[in-house]
């Protein structure tokens, strides 16, 4: 319980930074939360090609989580 607890925190940090990095300003709770695990994935599998390894704590995870869903909003916005 306390992992999910931690993962869902992390997801609307990353989410937020990520939001804040590309428009200046927050989406919302639930956005935020999304664009963070979604971010996550695409941030570790980013990470993971380019050789890059953070630690393994929670700094590591919303800094992989946050340039993911940046990334994510960057691709979004050009699509659209």
């Amino acid at each position: 319980m306390n992992g999910l607890i931690a993962g869902i925190i992390t997801g609307i940090v990353a989410g937020f930074i990520a939001s804040k990095l590309t428009d200046g300003q927050g989406k919302g709770c639930l956005v935020d939360l999304f664009l963070g695990v979604v971010g996550g994935c695409v941030g570790g599998w980013l990470f993971s090609l380019l050789g890059i390894q953070t630690s393994g704590g929670l700094l590591g995870s919303i800094v992989t989580a946050a340039v993911g869903a940046a990334l994510v909003l960057w691709l979004f916005k050009k699509l659209k």
